[in-house]
């Protein structure tokens, strides 16, 4: 069931007695903005922290407690040329519980923190802005010691041309000094009356009791802009490349690649075959060939982004055997594009590829999120019977010559001092 519930918010209930929790979603979309990405992230912190009627964190989290410990979380990414803002809340199943308006409540309390926010005037309440602006810091400043972590964000700098792109969803850093109370609730009033918001409950639940509460939410219409969803690497025949060094005992070696592999267009199954093959899991050649066969490296593996179109392999390695280990890895890659590869390994790629569909369906975060990543291209909501049978029917001569359009495009090299 859809409700349209303003221009530009749709609520989507999903009925379901699979679970026993019901999960509810908000997803705010706007397009990918440098400028805003870290006020953005501080602003999902800052939602999940208080609010206007609930000021202090014992007052909030004991509003949770009260719901039959329901749980609250927020979260940021990205999908190719828009940022994703999540509020994400699992309240129990009425069923199980003697309170019979336990989602109703739930509901409410939601709509309590997105429209009475901690704000005094025309600002975030102060305090709360500056502590959670430290606390962003601390984890800003964590990734430094994740060394996996930082090689991918330097390699993602590599990669992308738009200084959006090389942005990771959750900001930077330095932007977080020019940050104010002022600003941040400028920026939220922004997204709660401009951004498109898709908003998903799933359970076992009455719709129209649904619509009805959800119908007491003071949305205003929006104006909806076009915006092109994938983002498309402008051509470049050089690879970058880029090394650092720290004193760390693991050199990490990070590439990446151009691909022509998006969302569930032309290239998408085949293209989840080849980094299924390439990398992806426990059979794939980087594993096997690289890391269990020539003992090359700690570890290994590849990785898709379907909404930019791009390919990437993280290596834990030693640092003399750099160079060996990245001339293997385009080695397996050509490998693919050959279709040197064998039957074996290319059903079993699909039947992992398959196994990973059916186990989505025991998880109501994705079965949501796959309904909405089809929104957001677009496109009907993904069918598992078909699904299923389009991967069955990928051939070799597919697989290679989808691996034919992946080229070449960054290195970074994480390497130890002395």
């Amino acid at each position: 069931m859809q409700v349209r519930l303003a221009e530009g918010v749709t609520l989507n209930i999903i009925r379901t007695d699979k679970f026993k929790t019901t999960t509810i979603k908000f997803k705010f979309k706007s397009l990918l903005r440098t400028k805003d990405v870290t006020l953005r992230t501080l602003i999902s912190n800052l939602l999940n922290t208080n609010s206007l009627h609930y000021p202090t964190q014992t007052d909030f989290r004991k509003v949770l407690s009260d719901l039959y410990g329901a749980s609250l979380s927020t979260d940021v990414s990205k999908k190719g040329n828009v940022h994703i803002l999540s509020l994400d809340m699992r309240v129990v199943n009425e069923q199980f519980v003697e309170e019979k308006d336990l989602l109703e409540k739930a509901l409410l309390f939601l709509q309590n923190i997105l429209f009475y926010p901690n704000v005094y005037g025309k600002a975030f309440h102060h305090e709360t802005t500056v502590r959670e602006i430290e606390n962003l810091r601390d984890e800003y400043e964590a990734i430094y010691d994740d060394k996996q972590d930082y090689a991918s964000l330097k390699l993602n700098e590599l990669t992308f041309d738009s200084e959006a792109q090389k942005l990771p969803s959750f900001g930077r850093e330095s932007d977080l000094q020019k940050i104010t109370a002022e600003g941040v609730y400028e920026v939220y009033q922004q997204m709660l009356s401009k951004d498109e918001i898709e908003i998903f409950v799933l359970g076992e639940v009455e719709e129209e009791k649904v619509r009805k509460v959800f119908e007491k939410f003071e949305f205003n219409d929006r104006v909806l802009k076009t915006t092109e969803l994938f983002y498309r690497h402008p051509e470049n025949s050089n690879v970058k490349e880029q090394t650092e060094k720290q004193k760390i005992t693991q050199t990490k070696l990070n590439l990446s690649f151009v691909t022509d592999i998006y969302y569930r267009q032309a290239s998408y199954l085949p293209g989840l075959i080849v980094n299924g093959l390439f990398g992806g899991y426990a059979h794939s050649k980087l594993f096997v060939n690289i890391r269990e066969k020539a003992s090359l490296a700690y570890s290994i593996s590849s990785g898709l982004d379907t909404f930019t179109g791009t390919m990437f392999v993280e290596a834990g390695i030693e640092e003399s055997r750099a160079d060996e280990v990245e001339r293997m890895i385009l080695k397996e890659l050509e490998d693919i594009r050959q279709g040197k590869f064998s039957d074996d390994a290319l059903n079993q790629t699909k039947a992992l590829l398959k196994n990973d569909f059916y186990q989505s369906e025991d998880s109501a975060s994705s079965q949501i999120e796959r309904r909405y990543v089809s929104k957001l291209a677009g496109l009907p909501e993904l069918e598992l019977e078909k699904w299923i049978a389009d991967i069955d029917a990928v051939t070799k001569e597919e697989v290679a010559a989808t691996a034919n359009h992946i080229f070449y495009k960054a290195k970074f090299l994480l390497a130890g001092k002395g």
